[in-house]
């Protein structure tokens, strides 16, 4: 019987081991066409703008300390008094609001974080020509 019972756990263990080929293949374009990341013509996002990389971990670390090391996603009202408190771009009062945006409207490196980043999930903070950004991924459509 105890072998039974092993198998079980075995099965189990499989399943979730079938995921470790996608992290593997890192930012390779395969991996983004699999999970339909990337792939996408528009993007609905929140961020933070700082122009000093010591107030974007300030306002990171609220984040974190709320929502995110306890694997939480953050709330869009949360993550919205974040950017009315902490962001430098005019959009911080509005939460950080930038609605539906193409591609090919941001700039490189807020586009590639902005196309890249799991709907409902946020960011780490990035530098982009603008400052430092935190984005909060809303929604995806073609």
């Amino acid at each position: 019987m105890g072998k039974d019972a092993k198998a079980g756990g075995k099965g189990k263990g499989k399943q979730a081991s079938g995921s470790e080929e996608a992290p593997s293949k890192g930012k390779g374009k395969a991996g983004k066409a699999a999970d339909g990341l990337g792939t996408c013509t528009y993007v609905k996002a929140r961020h933070v703008l700082c122009e000093k990389q010591g107030k974007i971990n300030e306002a990171y670390k609220k984040l974190q300390d709320g929502w995110l090391s306890n694997g939480d996603k953050v709330p869009p009202a949360e993550f919205a008094k974040i950017a009315a408190e902490y962001s430098e771009c005019p959009s911080g009062k509005k939460g950080g609001d930038l609605g539906w945006f193409p591609r090919g409207k941001m700039a490189g490196p807020f586009q590639d974080v902005a196309f890249n980043t799991p709907v409902g999930v946020t960011s780490a903070p990035f530098k982009s020509t603008h400052g430092y950004h935190i984005i909060l991924s809303e929604g995806r459509k073609n």
